[in-house]
């Protein structure tokens, strides 16, 4: 799965909130800063891309995802975690902990959540 630029995303954001839309509709989710052309745009390149599809109701398309938002952040998530921290979950929270990023009650729920699960 390849790496969605920040308007694609952008709009699989809308798509994944929406679940299914015409492109007006996720020009208005993005509150019409982007104009609909570019939307249009946009939207054929994430089905050319696999992402999402559509139903035709006669020359009107209605989109929908074919990716999840959970299945496209896993995938994301394990991109970075080779890239930027070694594959080390301990190099990834360490260094939200050095950016003060997390706090230290964040990271004892995180241990919580770890221990339930023994």
């Amino acid at each position: 799965m390849e790496k969605l630029t920040n308007k694609e995303e952008e709009i699989m954001q809308a798509l994944w909130k929406l679940e299914k839309a015409f492109a007006k509709e996720v020009q208005a989710e993005l509150n019409n800063t982007v104009h609909y052309n570019t939307v249009s745009t946009i939207i054929r390149n994430l089905e050319e891309k696999g992402f999402i599809s559509h139903k035709a109701y006669g020359k009107t398309h209605q989109y929908f995802p074919l990716i999840t938002k959970e299945a496209y952040r896993s995938n994301f998530v394990s991109k970075a975690m080779t890239q930027y921290f070694n594959n080390s979950y301990k190099n990834m929270v360490s260094f939200f902990a050095k950016e003060e990023k997390i706090t230290a009650q964040e990271l004892r729920e995180i241990l919580d959540v770890i221990e339930q699960k023994e």
